[in-house]
């Protein structure tokens, strides 16, 4: 739009794109918009530029500018070139600045209408005022303006001007004082940014850097006087670290705060030297006296005669006070630091070392375009000095950078803190390695002490925590969860060692870093032969949970060196610790493969060695055929226990490869015994009845082990072996079960014919298939574990897979999340409601929590732009049962409202935060209105002021320009207005397909009860509602854009709100005048450019949910077509993550569905039924206590119930009805050796047995077909 007097400026925040992926119509709308914006700004310079040539050619009748790059060029040389204009008489100018003089002597608060008046006029009528050194030339006022003074009475009026000049500097430094106490950061920039350039305006930047950096030190001096800690004898080391932690946190604020305000009005050299020169420097010098008092303390200490020191450090202490060399800066100071002395200067460098971080990312951040990179030593290389673009000043001739800022590195940005560490640098160097040690052989020998007084060989464990140091990155299923106390207390006390290395750059502290290095190696030996030690100790004195732990522990410490190297690695770029990295992942191995071969020989030799069990030959039924073998109970037991120790103490990638291969193992070892047995006729059921236990235990277990649903449904198309491993020894388990229990009339009819090649191909193909043995099994076991031909799992079989694993897999859970459009996260929406009723006079707590429940779904399906339709069905669906159209229809007006729903709550950030934009820019414009405004009648210029103004200089008051500007207030109304309109297309453009996809399955809800909704959409409703709602709550508008609005402002949005309202066909009565003047002012200037807008933000709000829907009934055709691949689940997973609270969202919701596993379960399966008439609803439980807590011991009692009440029911299994007719023609493809080896297994085969005519007669046959198929068979038969 065009407004007469503005040269309007558009921007487009491209920051928004990153909350959404835009299909190709938003994309479109998007360069569309920024083309628009773009030629309007290109328009608005046109513009401009005219209106100069005009001006200049005008006001200059020697200069004719006709062309754009003549007024480019004249712009470039106007600041250097001196104008010939007419002189400004000597009394004129007198009687002017004595007026002033007058008015700031006699008068009262005059000083803001005075630098309003000096500003104008320098930058309407092109009068510059001198603000060079006192002591510089005075020949002329401006070497740039169009009108010169006569150089007549220098020194008076010099002087003059001096004591004008003075004055004002007085006001506003005594400003800048007096608004540090300013609460809101965004306000006290403005204003410090407002009298900085007005005192740039009066005198030279160095003298105002000057001054600004004495006002500075002296907030500075203040801080350090009341936060920074003073140390003595009796001080308290933890006290003094806090104390001096938080007094760098406060002085990072004001270098931040610094930088934000000096970034805009000067270059970048002398912000850098003035952050250096004032805070920097000033840090390290107080640092330096801290640590020179600190060490005369220790030297007086140390020089007491009696020394206490342990028998272990005492020879290495003895050499430190020896190695004391005159290299010392302070020649005979021999000074010792303790443990915790060295932690606590340890925690001194690591707090300016944040500070350096912090201060780096400021300069980073300020220097980006101009590329220049980071000195190792400091923050900015000098070789790159010159790539620093000075800003020329438009009222200072030119002068280079050096002279205003005396200083041969302007750019140079060198924080020394590390010189205030010279003296106790080498001091700390000597006996860093007395200490590491020391604390390493007190804890190794406190371990030791506790072994041999303890009752039993069990470790003393602790809980490693859940968020490791700054920086420490470590994947949630590589941690570990539990380890040894006296490894975790090394490696915390060597992380508070850390900084002293980390501190080492260009030659400080190199020796520091070497003996760390040294002595950390030394401490990695040590425990690595503790470990070792205690490794030897299984299985003869302790149990085998002990290998968990130390295989935990070990990595646990190869994690922390590996830490260690990268940190160290960005200084010196090789790896350090790689000895102690590769011994560790050895003894790593080791230990992983002991603990498995151990698990499995128990098995093999122990725990499977049932004779009274697998007395085959027994003609005796086994507890008369109605229960497994004794072997095949505890064999269940001892995996669960296992289990149970593995997810309590190793890393979960971890602990699922340890379970899987003694998992793999071990059914190899029953395959093979089951299929060398040979049982008689009374033990032939106790094979079938233990294999079906096998199989039913193998398959709970393969829940636990298998990673995704690929994993689990089609093993053969994973990378891990393992898995379809146990699905080969399943499928032969079930092989033998079939071939060696099955009736002999069924084998004779099924095989009867020979095994045909030809015709068993397909056959072959089926039987391979890795679910073969479970879908044998599915008729009579009831199992969640589908095979691939009957389609994907069902949401239980999606929530049990989750919950079986060993941590929190944020890919499965997003997956469960999403499945069935979101069939859990509904139940948790109804459940919170019924939990919210229940507790309504419970604690805030357990309100806090189902209020954040809410919030995390929302966000969770937020965040999902790959499937907008699960956002939109479960609350729509909500919406729905809940009856709160009405809410949707008209948001509250303020945040503050007690009683509002969280799902509104939450609609109402989300369109506040994408309108927030558009809300900045508006208020920008009405604060451009009202300065104008203000400034007519705060800052009025007196009569006789004016009346003494040069007529040389054609000032023209503002209360003129006021009357000449006929349309005043329509003008800033419409364009208000117009950016409203203009952003709503990008603005739902940029927003999320589920928030689009939502609001229009909401409209077609509501557009039957709302007849406003047809001129717009409803997304399109909501966004111009909360604009408006954000408009009548000032709080809102101050949170959003830092600006309190007065009442003026007040009144103008609150006639804009009603504009908007207008067009929307919202108002309740008809439009007042004002609002008909700007509607009709947007009209005239563009015809139908509203209606056009509406329907291009309508058609954008409606387009991604059309997609949706093509989508959805595309996939309805077939339900095996899985919409979202893994590729999409993991996109979206590290989209979550990487925004603000997205991790905790996803972990708040798993542990809720963690504590409710057995009733969202009841919840699933009542659904799944025939019935449909799902169980009521109940209250959530919202305690977040881990899974950890709830179950600390393993509690076999409950394994036997699971086993005997919910898996396998021994009595009935044996009755089942086997189809065999069913399940034989599936094995004609089997091999031939293996048809001979069963069949000669067959309790018909055993001499001894009496059998029937026909039953010989069949069993001969079958007998001439292996002999007739393989030469190796044989017709007798042999016993076991």
């Amino acid at each position: 739009m065009d407004w007469e007097g503005e040269y309007p400026h558009n921007s487009f925040d491209l920051h928004c794109l990153l909350n959404s992926f835009p299909g190709d119509l938003e994309f479109k709308q998007i360069f569309s918009d920024i083309d628009e914006k773009i030629e309007q700004n290109g328009t608005s310079i046109e513009r401009c530029i005219k209106e100069i040539q005009s001006e200049v050619n005008k006001q200059c009748p020697d200069v004719q500018l006709r062309t754009t790059t003549d007024c480019f060029e004249w712009l470039n040389n106007y600041n250097y070139n001196s104008s010939k204009s007419p002189s400004t008489s000597h009394g004129d100018l007198i009687k002017f600045l004595k007026t002033l003089q007058d008015l700031l002597k006699n008068e009262q608060n005059q000083e803001e209408m005075i630098l309003d008046l000096l500003w104008g006029l320098s930058y309407q009528s092109s009068v510059s005022f001198p603000s060079t050194l006192s002591g510089t030339s005075f020949r002329v006022l401006s070497g740039t303006s169009l009108h010169s003074i006569e150089d007549h009475s220098f020194m008076d009026v010099k002087s003059i001007w001096d004591d004008l000049r003075l004055h004002l500097r007085r006001f506003l430094v005594s400003r800048l004082q007096s608004h540090n106490e300013i609460s809101n950061s965004q306000q006290k920039i403005l204003f410090k940014n407002q009298c900085l350039q007005q005192l740039l305006f009066l005198y030279p930047e160095s003298e105002v850097i000057i001054k600004y950096q004495t006002m500075q030190n002296k907030l500075l001096t203040e801080l350090l006087q009341n936060c920074f800690p003073t140390y003595s004898r009796e001080s308290n080391l933890d006290i003094v670290v806090h104390e001096y932690q938080s007094t760098m946190l406060k002085l990072y604020s004001m270098i931040k705060e610094d930088f934000n305000i000096l970034c805009e009005i000067l270059d970048p050299s002398s912000t850098v030297k003035f952050i250096k020169e004032t805070y920097l420097d000033t840090v390290t010098e107080e640092m330096a006296k801290f640590l020179a008092n600190f060490c005369e303390l220790q030297f007086k200490e140390n020089a007491v005669p009696v020394i206490k020191t342990s028998k272990s450090s005492s020879r290495h202490r003895g050499a430190v006070h020896a190695l004391v060399t005159p290299e010392c800066p302070q020649k005979g100071r021999n000074f010792f630091f303790s443990l915790d002395e060295l932690k606590f200067l340890s925690q001194l460098i690591k707090s300016l070392l944040k500070l350096e971080k912090n201060v780096q990312e400021l300069l980073e951040e300020m220097l980006l375009l101009l590329k220049v990179p980071r000195n190792v030593s400091g923050i900015l290389d000098t070789s790159n000095r010159e790539a620093v673009i000075e800003k020329p000043r438009a009222n200072e001739t030119n002068i280079p950078s050096e002279q205003l800022l005396p200083g041969k590195e302007a750019t140079l940005l060198d924080f020394d803190w590390r010189n205030a560490f010279k003296e106790v640098s080498l001091p700390m160097a000597q006996c860093i390695i007395t200490a590491i040690e020391d604390f390493s052989i007190n804890i190794l020998q406190q371990e030791q002490n506790e072994r041999s007084s303890a009752v039993t060989y069990a470790m003393n464990l602790l809980n490693v925590q859940q968020v490791w140091q700054e920086n420490h990155v470590v994947s949630e299923e590589e941690q570990p969860k539990k380890i040894a106390k006296f490894c975790s207390d090394i490696m915390e006390k060597l992380d508070t060692m850390l900084p002293l290395a980390l501190a080492c750059r260009d030659g400080s502290f190199q020796e520091i870093r070497a003996n760390f290095v040294e002595a950390c190696c030394k401490v990695a030996t040590a425990v690595l032969e503790r470990l070792q030690e205690r490794g030897k100790e299984v299985p003869p004195k302790a149990p085998l949970k002990n290998l968990h732990t130390l295989l935990s522990t070990a990595v646990y410490v190869f994690q922390h060196f590996m830490h260690y190297d990268n940190l160290m690695k960005e200084n010196i770029k090789k790896p350090i610790f790689l000895v102690p990295v590769q011994r560790y992942q050895e003894f790593i191995n080791t230990l992983q493969f002991q603990v498995t071969d151990y698990c499995v020989r128990v098995c093999a030799t122990s725990i499977l060695q049932d004779a009274e069990s697998h007395h085959w030959d027994d003609y005796k039924a086994f507890y008369e055929g109605e229960r497994c073998s004794f072997s095949l109970q505890m064999w269940h037991y001892f995996f669960w226990a296992l289990h149970h120790d593995l997810w309590t103490v190793l890393p979960p990638k971890l602990a699922q490869e340890i379970l899987a291969e003694v998992l793999e193992k071990s059914l190899g070892l029953l395959a093979s015994r089951y299929a060398r047995a040979h049982p008689s006729s009374k033990r032939t059921p106790q094979i079938r009845l233990d294999v079906t236990t096998i199989l039913i235990c193998t398959e709970n277990m393969l829940w636990s082990i298998c990673t995704s649903v690929k994993n689990l449904l089609n093993p053969h198309q994973y990378i891990d072996d393992k898995i379809f491993k146990i699905h080969t020894h399943c499928n032969n388990l079930f092989t033998a079960l079939v071939i060696l229990t099955s009736p002999l009339t069924e084998l004779y009819q099924t095989f009867q014919h020979g095994m045909d090649d030809s015709a068993s191909d397909s056959l072959k193909t089926f039987f391979k298939q890795p679910l073969h043995w479970l879908s044998c099994i599915s008729h009579f076991h009831t199992s969640l574990l589908r095979t691939p031909s009957a389609g994907q799992l069902t949401t239980e079989g999606q929530l049990k897979l989750l919950l079986s694993q060993p941590g929190c897999n944020w890919n499965l859970l997003l997956e469960t999340l999403l499945h069935h459009d979101g069939l859990l996260l509904r139940i948790l929406l109804k459940s919170s409601k019924r939990t919210f009723q229940e507790q309504g006079s419970d604690t805030e707590n357990n309100l806090n929590q189902i209020s954040s429940l809410m919030e995390a779904i929302f966000k969770v399906l937020y965040y999902c732009s790959f499937s907008p339709q699960t956002f939109g069905n479960v609350f729509v669906s909500y919406m729905e049962e809940e009856q709160l159209w009405n809410y949707l229809y008209n948001f509250p007006v303020s945040a503050c409202v007690e009683s509002e729903l969280d799902i509104i709550r939450c609609l109402r950030l989300t369109l506040t935060d994408a309108v927030k934009d558009v809300v900045r820019q508006i208020v920008s414009v009405m604060n451009s209105g009202r300065d104008w405004k203000t400034n007519l009648h705060k800052h009025r210029v007196p009569e006789c002021l004016r009346d003494s103004i040069p007529k040389e200089w054609n000032y023209i008051p503002k209360e003129t320009k006021k009357k000449e500007s006929s349309k005043g207030f329509t003008r800033l109304a419409a364009q208000a207005v117009s950016i409203v309109i203009s952003n709503l297309p990008t603005v739902i453009a940029c927003l999320p397909p589920p928030i689009k996809y939502f609001f229009f399955l909401s409209e077609r809800k509501m557009s039957e009860n709302f007849v406003d909704l047809k001129k717009a959409s409803l997304l399109v409703w909501n966004l111009i509602v909360i604009i408006c709602r954000i408009f009548e709550d000032g709080n809102t508008v101050e949170l959003l854009t830092g600006a309190s609005l007065d009442r003026w402002s007040k009144e103008k949005l609150n006639l804009i709100c009603v504009c908007l309202e207008s067009i929307m066909g919202q108002q309740t009565s008809s439009p007042n005048q004002m609002t008909q003047k700007v509607i009709q002012s947007i009209e005239q200037q563009k015809p139908n450019w509203i209606e056009c807008q509406l329907l291009k933000a309508r058609k954008l709000s409606t387009e991604c949910a059309f997609t949706t829907i093509e989508k959805s009934t595309a996939l309805k055709e077939g339900d095996i077509a899985l919409e979202l691949t893994e590729q999409k689940i993991n996109m979206m997973v590290l989209d979550i993550c990487h925004k603000p609270g997205g991790s905790e969202y996803l972990r708040q919701i798993y542990h809720i569905m963690q504590l409710n596993e057995e009733y969202l379960k009841a919840q699933l399966f009542s659904m799944s039924g025939s019935e449909e008439k799902p169980l009521p609803i109940r209250p959530l439980k919202t305690s977040f206590r881990s899974v950890e807590d709830q179950s600390s011991a393993f509690n076999p009692f409950h394994v036997y119930k699971v086993f005997s009440e919910n898996m396998l029911d021994q009595s009935v299994t044996t009755k089942w009805n086997w189809n065999w007719s069913n399940l034989l023609p599936d094995f004609l493809g089997l091999d031939k050796m293996t048809f001979s080896v069963l069949l000669k297994n067959r309790w018909e085969m055993r001499k001894d047995e009496k059998l029937e005519e026909e039953e010989k007669a069949m069993l001969e046959h079958l007998k001439r077909i292996c002999n007739i198929q393989s030469s190796s068979a044989s017709d007798n038969t042999e016993e076991e």
